[in-house]
């Protein structure tokens, strides 16, 4: 039974907070095309750029601890963070060591440039191994992966390691030296960033779309997509609002909220059936697994 009105419970919140989502887009969206229709040369990209980060990561459904309801981290490439570096020359048994860190990166690509400051010829370096230290996305424990390379990488070469799994946050340590007789040579080290790809089941990726082409609108200035796109985000989720709003305040919001009327009749109803006869509760049952097949459509 507890674990039946558990569901109940869930089933509500779940639902109220994706109306307060759909309800926060709606407002925004009317944002957006006002200001842009309202716009001559002044349109404040940058403002309407954060606001639309902002829809973005709510629609995806965005945890505090940076992962996703919605959406996953792929390994697809999204940008770096990068590093240069002057590995100094040692004596064979004693590395440099060099560091970088990044947050949801999944590979390090070595890299020893052709030529260093422009003109003068860069020197091999020898790379001994990689150590990474990750948390991986979906929050396991800090592990500790370490790759022998035993290589020296020529000038204009590079040289790709994958990590075993996106990691949420990661540190890179290289251990490397240069040659003795040739002087120091420079380093370049690269994290690749895993991009994020939007589930195909979630309840708003069509509204996820229109955002998404609303940043590229943006990007580019287009008026008229941002005032299409507005109007496209706000059918994805529900069409009209309550009001319009011009500016809209943060409220903090209840500990709990009741769901729609139809739905808190609907949940009354079926856990006034599961305390019931056995014929009662069967019904109770049958009504719940009714409910939950409409939800999930």
């Amino acid at each position: 039974m507890k674990r039946v009105l558990w569901i109940l419970f869930f089933l509500a919140t779940t639902l109220h907070a994706q109306q307060n989502v759909m309800q926060r887009v709606a407002e925004d969206a009317i944002v957006f095309d006002r200001v842009a229709q309202a716009s001559k040369r002044d349109l404040p990209r940058d403002l309407l750029k954060r606001i639309v980060d902002e829809d973005i990561d709510l629609l995806r459904g965005k945890r505090p601890d940076g992962t996703y309801q919605y959406a996953t981290f792929e390994r697809f490439d999204s940008g770096r963070i990068n590093g240069s570096f002057s590995i100094q020359p040692r004596g064979e048994d004693k590395m440099e060591t060099v560091e970088v860190k990044g947050d949801w990166v999944y590979r390090v690509v070595l890299e020893v440039p052709g030529r260093k400051m422009l003109v003068r010829k860069n020197k091999p370096v020898w790379v001994d191994r990689v150590d990474i230290d990750y948390v991986g996305e979906r929050g396991t424990q800090n592990a500790r992966e370490s790759v022998e390379i035993k290589q020296w990488l020529q000038p204009g070469e590079f040289r790709p390691v994958d990590f075993p799994d996106v990691a949420r946050r990661a540190t890179v340590r290289i251990a490397a030296r240069a040659e003795e007789k040739n002087g120091y040579g420079n380093l370049n080290v690269s994290l690749v960033k895993a991009r994020i790809v939007d589930n195909a089941d979630s309840p708003f990726a069509d509204a996820v779309a229109s955002a998404k082409a609303m940043q590229r609108a943006l990007e580019n200035g287009d008026v008229p997509s941002i005032r299409s796109m507005a109007q496209r985000m706000r059918s994805a989720v529900g069409g009209a609002v309550a009001a319009p709003v011009a500016v809209r305040r943060e409220e903090p919001a209840p500990a709990a909220s009741a769901p729609q009327p139809e739905l808190r009749n609907e949940l009354q109803t079926i856990e006034d059936l599961l305390t019931g006869t056995e014929q009662e509760r069967r019904e109770g049952m049958d009504r719940l697994h009714q409910l939950l097949r409409r939800m999930r459509q």
